[in-house]
């Protein structure tokens, strides 16, 4: 009885066991490779999956897009120009079974292909365009790259180059340009500065003359205007003046004139003046006043 249950006992665990080994289970972003006694059978994912335990072999593939790193290449430009760069790699697999069937060792092929294709690239390029030309560079390295990596199963989605070192000689000339040039930038912004207040002085003498000028004229015609007011009110003051000596003159009688005519003998008389000119008006009104004194 108890040999019996041992028996079962040891079934059980050896029936736990092949189901936990024929059981797996795949997630989504993942596929199986089953190889049945060394032959490919197909993939498997996601979800559950039964496999023959010791006749299947398991070969596990990530979908989800990847990564590696080229680390620093020195490259020979066109111009005999030693530079060092690195760059990553960004990858997919779209074909999880010639991904596993066509190469032992993606990463280490990908890697070896990527610095053979760099040296070749760089190697057809001045150095002046190798910095300058940086995503240039990159699309050429991802279409080179896709082209032989397409056999393996797998999709060059990116390539990245993240530095350039050129020659410390190239860099020390370089540092002497940029500085040349932000000097020259400087000049360039004085000048135009110099050339901005300049017109601005220009424009603002220019219209402080308007101002001036339109001032003066206005000034003038205002003098004009008062000179013009001023003579008008002269006048008029003369002519009234002359209207009261018209009016004042013709109110005066013989006598009125005679004592003014011996007022002025009298003014004549007491001057130091030797000679005397007696006005023939004088000497009429002296005649007339002489013959009605006489009764004639």
């Amino acid at each position: 009885m108890i040999v019996d249950l041992i028996l079962i006992a040891v079934f059980l665990l050896i029936l736990v066991g092949f189901l936990a080994s024929a059981i797996r289970i795949v997630p989504e972003f993942k596929r199986l490779v089953i190889l049945r006694l060394g032959r490919f059978v197909g993939m498997k994912g996601p979800g559950l999956v039964f496999r023959i335990p010791i006749i299947d072999q398991l070969l596990w593939v990530d979908l989800r897009e990847s990564y590696f790193d080229v680390p620093h290449q020195t490259c020979i430009t066109k111009d005999n120009a030693p530079t060092d760069i690195d760059f990553i790699v960004y990858y997919k697999v779209v074909d999880p079974r010639a991904s596993v069937l066509n190469v032992s060792d993606f990463k280490g092929a990908a890697l070896g292909i990527s610095t053979t294709t760099l040296r070749a690239v760089i190697g057809e390029m001045m150095l002046d365009e190798v910095l300058a030309k940086r995503d240039e560079i990159n699309h050429v390295l991802r279409s080179k790259l896709d082209e032989v990596t397409e056999r393996w199963g797998v999709k060059i989605t990116n390539v990245e180059i993240r530095e350039i070192l050129p020659p410390q000689s190239v860099q020390e000339a370089m540092i002497k340009q940029m500085a040349a040039e932000r000097e020259r930038r400087a000049m360039v912004t004085e000048a135009e500065g110099k050339k901005e207040a300049a017109i601005k002085v220009a424009e603002g003498e220019k219209q402080a003359a308007i101002l001036r000028a339109e001032g003066e004229k206005q000034a003038a015609i205002l003098r004009a205007e008062g000179e013009r007011q001023a003579a008008i009110l002269r006048a008029e003051g003369y002519s009234t003046a002359l209207q009261k000596i018209s009016e004042v003159a013709r109110q005066l009688d013989e006598n009125t004139m005679r004592l003014q005519y011996l007022e002025g003998f009298k003014a004549i008389g007491e001057s130091g003046s030797t000679k005397i000119v007696i006005p023939m008006e004088l000497i009429d009104m002296l005649r007339e006043w002489l013959r009605k004194a006489s009764g004639k």
